[in-house]
């Protein structure tokens, strides 16, 4: 099956400023739309008028290096091109320092207040890293008056940034309750997209809630088949109403251009995070403090449970929330202070949500028993404290692998080759003397373990949620699924000193 590279651009923004001036916002409450005939507008036109003085183009400027002179040839060698690149650079006086340019990029924003707070995506304001600002930021209206923005925060989980330029009774809109949006809906959005100036497209909301791939953890975007290409990124997405029902984030396509798959911040998720920027230029969420891991098909079955209902915990914060609650690893979440957790209300967008402080009853699973502790909500610690070190993985050449006596009937259902983690081979893959469990030796290539991913050197530390720690082990937790009536079994498998994470492995014939 030959497969389609999707390009996925993700941005939004948005922002709920105090209006301090006098002047009218471009789309005021319960202005009405034009009367539409048969359930179809005969026209976006005045509609357009009044909102398109209000978004904006988002011009941004970065010093980027190009790298250095190329050099050719083993180390300690003399290359003839190489020496004519060393020539021409003597004979242009470099002096060795970085070869750098000026980048620019464009993307879309949407003025909220009548004195100059604007929304737009902070992916559109990031630099190439995804991390530093860009040198300069400027933003033009409609009207093509120009004026330099000054950053007021930031959130890059979001992917939501809040910009002050100075002026005065300029344009703007308000957040509208996308809470009432409906699958069908009209939806009007308006933006800069390839930097051809404003552009309007009309379409429908096509899906609401949606997860998509390399989003954020806490988001649910409205789809929509309104023409979002590049260039939109940051610029709002209205109702007929002309109320910002959304921040225009990213698209979902084969080609980089419009496909009909588009994806906006709704406005009820944005605008709380807008505020918080204005009022701090922080954004704080809840955090429980496990690891979590959709309860897919394989998964689920190894547990005998339904799938898409609940997420597993991979792991589990040392003295965090969830720790101190007695949320263990192995526990299937499904529902946090009242709340399903699903794949449409996954559980880190239910606790990010959740006051900080809260006390909450979590609802889990436990050895086929479901049962409801108490957690109280912390505050969502940074990136840079959440974010570990991941250790190397060891040499495929290195020997850590000769198998061990009494592996065979592992081997025959699961299609691996286990092995005691020896002092030695713990050395070799340099795990810290806490890891307890077995060295897969060998995968065989036709079996379910080798197209779930798991690879020579990875350890499973439990089987059947029954902690392993000799190949002996592994095949009595294999044993206790077969006559269980079960076809699949669960691995918690940890590579390096990545996070642990579960796997669901079909059962091979004996």
């Amino acid at each position: 099956m030959t497969s389609l590279k999707a390009a996925l651009l993700l941005t939004a923004a948005l922002a709920g400023a105090p209006v301090l001036s006098q002047a009218a916002p471009q789309n005021p409450p319960g202005a009405p739309a034009a009367a539409p005939p048969l359930g179809a507008p005969s026209s976006f036109a005045d509609l357009t008028t009044r909102l398109q003085p209000a978004v904006v183009n988002i011009s941004t400027t970065q010093k980027v290096e190009v790298g250095r002179l190329p050099r050719f040839g083993a180390p300690g060698t003399t290359n003839p091109l190489e020496e004519l690149f060393r020539r021409f650079q003597e004979q242009q006086g470099d002096d060795g320092q970085p070869v750098t340019r000026e980048a620019t990029s464009l993307g879309s924003g949407f003025i909220i207040s009548a004195d100059g707070y604007v929304v737009t995506n902070n992916h559109v304001i990031s630099g190439r890293d995804g991390q530093n600002l860009v040198d300069t930021i400027t933003v033009t209206l409609a009207d093509r008056r120009e004026y330099v923005a000054k950053v007021i925060g930031r959130d890059s989980l979001s992917d939501l940034a809040l910009l002050k330029i100075d002026g005065k009774d300029l344009p703007f809109v308000r957040f509208g309750n996308s809470m009432g949006t409906r699958v069908g809906d009209w939806a009007i959005a308006i933006g800069n997209p390839f930097g051809l100036g404003g552009t309007v497209t009309a379409g429908i909301v096509s899906a609401l809630h949606r997860n998509i791939t390399g989003g954020g953890a806490y988001d649910r975007y409205i789809q929509t088949d309104a023409s979002i290409n590049q260039g939109n990124s940051g610029g709002p997405l209205f109702d007929l109403n002309g109320n910002v029902i959304g921040i225009n984030t990213a698209i979902f396509s084969p080609t980089g251009g419009n496909v009909g798959l588009g994806f906006a911040i709704p406005a009820e998720l944005a605008k709380p995070v807008i505020d918080q920027l204005q009022r701090g230029g922080k954004v704080r969420r809840g955090y429980l403090g496990v690891q979590i891991q959709p309860l897919s098909a394989d998964i689920a079955s190894s547990l005998g449970l339904p799938k898409d209902r609940g997420e597993i915990v991979a792991g589990v914060e040392p003295k965090g929330p969830a720790s101190l609650a007695g949320v263990r690893e192995g526990d299937v979440i499904v529902k946090v202070g009242g709340s399903d957790v699903t794949i449409d209300n996954t559980l880190s967008f239910i606790v990010a949500n959740t006051p900080i402080g809260t006390k909450v009853p979590v609802e889990l699973i436990r050895d086929g028993k479901r049962q409801t502790i108490t957690a109280t909500i912390a505050e969502r610690p940074s990136d840079a404290v959440l974010l570990g070190q991941a250790t190397p993985e060891a040499d495929d050449d290195s020997d850590t692998t000769k198998p061990s006596p009494g592996a065979e009937a592992a081997r025959q259902s699961l299609g691996i080759t286990l092995q005691a983690l020896t002092p030695d081979i713990r050395q070799q893959l340099r795990l810290p003397d806490t890891v307890r469990g077995v060295v897969i030796a060998r995968v065989n290539p036709a079996s379910d373990a080798a197209a779930e991913g798991l690879q020579r050197g990875d350890i499973i530390l439990s089987i059947g949620q029954r902690p392993t720690t000799t190949p002996a082990e592994a095949a009595a937790a294999v044993d206790a699924a077969r006559k269980a009536g079960r076809d699949t079994v669960l691995l918690r498998v940890q590579r390096g000193t990545n996070p642990a994470r579960f796997v669901g492995i079909k059962l091979m014939g004996r």
